[in-house]
């Protein structure tokens, strides 16, 4: 499993601030520092200092274009959620909730993940799943 927190540590140029920025949860310079919210869940902190992490292993910069964002998005949910641990949890999973919850992340996480899916990952998720569909 993905541990954001061992990346960042791994990343000894790398600081971290909790600093209170209203609407915004995480941001980064793009090479030596990144802001988290501090009233965010665990789940919450796991996936927006992911999200900031993929933004520096893509050398983005702050100012980020929507491209950017989409970007950094994918990559931070592919680390986060693993196709055995989405198969896994989609196949009990009756809300986007419980579905983030078991996948330890928030639910925009989730949806990325499933947006993004590799034709093969999502046939074998559907595979898993039945007819159902996702929550």
């Amino acid at each position: 499993m993905f541990n954001p927190w061992r990346r960042l540590r791994e990343l000894d140029h790398v600081e971290l601030r909790w600093v209170v920025v209203p609407g915004v949860l995480g941001a980064t310079d793009g090479v030596r520092s990144i802001q988290l919210h501090p009233h965010q869940s665990q789940a919450q902190r796991r996936s927006t200092l992911a999200h900031e992490l993929a933004h520096l292993e893509l050398r983005h910069g702050p100012g980020c274009t929507e491209r950017e964002e989409r970007e950094a998005g994918a990559l931070a949910a592919r680390w986060l959620v693993s196709l055995d641990d989405l198969v896994d949890a989609a196949r009990w999973a009756r809300s986007w909730g419980e579905l983030a919850d078991e996948l330890w992340v928030d639910v925009e996480t989730v949806r990325i993940r499933l947006a993004t899916l590799a034709d093969s990952e999502r046939e074998e998720l559907l595979r898993a799943r039945g007819e159902e569909g996702l929550p």
